[in-house]
């Protein structure tokens, strides 16, 4: 907004030739996203206090978890608010990618908004039902992979670490592909919240990883130096993953241990959804297998578990979802989370490692 206020008057006022270049609003985006989870974040712990919004803990987990029952949940709405707001007022409001990657985040915190509080008030079992959250994560995705699309995205799926190996998808694949992508990488999310700070960690190591190809693939002579798909207006995208990075940053104050208030999937399933949508958007789809590696991880020991109970009745692991494993063989919390951390940060550097690789 900002940009679409300001920039047209710098003929006469040459300070604001500023807001031309992405490097300054991205910078910009991350303080303000950063400055508004600060000042919101202790009105909003408040308040989901007094209205007792707290975490029920599974009385099957392990035993350090039990004190965390009552802890404020549904703290993601810090995050999507502070990073959406920050985004819409440094980005372009003229750029279609604006609106899609606001819509895929804001859709999908409303379906975790509902599922968070059907838990909290005790209503549907524990929230919706697996079939009714996918039911509805697959009616929006289609719809953000549609508007892509429409915008005249270039479809070529982009193959990591090969440079001739990209292979093209006509519309009728593109869709559906897209939208297994945003729904695989918002569950895949949502399933790593579960300790104190283990998801956003990874989030933001993601999201920083992302604001760098988008800057790159929105760039036409960085992106032909590199040989990477140049996607035109996808530099915006930067600027939505650095209030992603600065949002995540403020929420973590709260949200390291012990915590203060937890994201919920109102949080966690919007943050992925986003990652999901930009990876998308900038061709770099198949490279969040590894810069979000350890989401991958967390998602397939749950489905190891689960096809293993059910075929077998035996247990891979102590109990799934990963990192919950490694806490019942003796780690501490705060180590599960930092080693995570530090696994996500080398797989970030493996994957930028793949620009100099083609």
């Amino acid at each position: 907004m900002f940009y679409d206020l300001l920039y047209p008057i710098h003929a006469a006022y040459g300070l604001f030739r500023v807001f031309r270049y992405i490097s300054f609003r991205m910078m910009m985006a991350m303080l303000t996203a950063l400055l508004i989870s600060f000042v919101v974040g202790p009105f909003l712990i408040k308040m989901l206090k007094s209205r007792q919004i707290g975490e029920k803990i599974r009385s099957d987990g392990p035993g350090s978890h039990q004190g965390k029952s009552g802890t404020p949940t549904m703290g993601g709405i810090l995050l999507v608010f502070s990073f959406l707001l920050s985004f819409l007022l440094w980005t372009r409001l003229d750029n279609p990618f604006t609106w899609v990657v606001s819509g895929a985040t804001f859709s999908f915190a409303l379906i975790g908004f509902l599922d968070d509080w059907l838990k909290i008030r005790g209503k549907g079992k524990g929230g919706l039902s697996i079939s009714s959250k996918f039911k509805l994560q697959f009616m929006f995705a289609p719809i953000m992979a549609v508007a892509l699309v429409w915008a005249e995205l270039d479809t070529t799926l982009v193959v990591p670490f090969f440079k001739d190996a990209n292979v093209f998808l006509p519309w009728f694949l593109f869709i559906p592909f897209a939208a297994f992508v945003i729904v695989a990488t918002s569950n895949a999310v949502n399933l790593t919240d579960g300790l104190d700070g283990l998801a956003i960690g990874p989030v933001m190591v993601a999201a920083f990883t992302y604001m760098v190809l988008a800057y790159i693939a929105g760039h036409a002579e960085i992106a032909d130096y590199l040989q990477v798909q140049n996607v035109k207006g996808a530099g915006e995208l930067a600027v939505f993953c650095s209030a992603m990075v600065g949002a995540g940053l403020g929420f973590l104050w709260f949200n390291t241990y012990p915590a203060q208030v937890f994201m919920g999937d109102v949080g966690s399933l919007a943050l992925g959804a986003a990652l999901g949508t930009v990876a998308v958007i900038i061709r770099q789809e198949l490279l969040l297998i590894l810069v979000g590696g350890v989401f991958v991880v967390e998602a397939v020991s749950v489905i190891v578990q689960v096809v293993s109970f059910r075929t077998t009745g035996k247990r891979v692991f102590r109990m799934a979802p990963i990192h919950h494993h490694f806490e019942l063989k003796g780690w501490a919390e705060p180590k599960v989370i930092v080693r995570f951390w530090i696994i996500s940060i080398i797989l970030a550097i493996l994957a930028l490692s793949t620009l100099k690789l083609r």
